[in-house]
């Protein structure tokens, strides 16, 4: 299995574990960023929990050992995704200074979440 796919604006493989790794470094960075509040701390853990995860499943995924255990994983890569813009709304309600950056990692995580859709999709037929 492949981390590469097309990337139908520049004609060019796409690194999906590069863009996943990079992802989650920039959640690390962003969890660093925020105070430490007693509204802030568990929102922290779970952003930084579901974040780092989507390339660390994804990494997962691109080694699996067969066409069945490559869908079980990229579901997780999927569901990781969600739960991380789930997070982002939440951290943008308690922290109204942050809600630029909130909202372009939120983006970085519903691109993610329809790669994994489209890849789950793909694989079914």
């Amino acid at each position: 299995m492949s981390n590469q796919i097309p990337n139908p604006n520049n004609k060019k493989k796409y690194d999906l574990s590069e863009r996943t790794a990079k992802f989650g470094e920039e959640i690390i960075e962003f969890a660093n960023s925020l105070s430490d509040t007693p509204v802030n701390r568990p929102l922290i853990g779970q952003i930084v929990r579901s974040g780092t995860s989507i390339g660390a499943n994804y990494m997962e995924a691109d080694g699996a050992s067969s066409k069945k255990d490559f869908h079980h994983k990229i579901s997780f890569c999927r569901k990781e995704s969600k739960e991380t813009m789930h997070w982002l709304r939440m951290i943008a309600k308690a922290n109204f200074n942050k809600r630029d950056k909130c909202r372009k990692l939120y983006q970085e995580a519903h691109e993610f979440s329809l790669i994994f859709s489209s890849i789950l999709k793909r694989k079914k037929q």
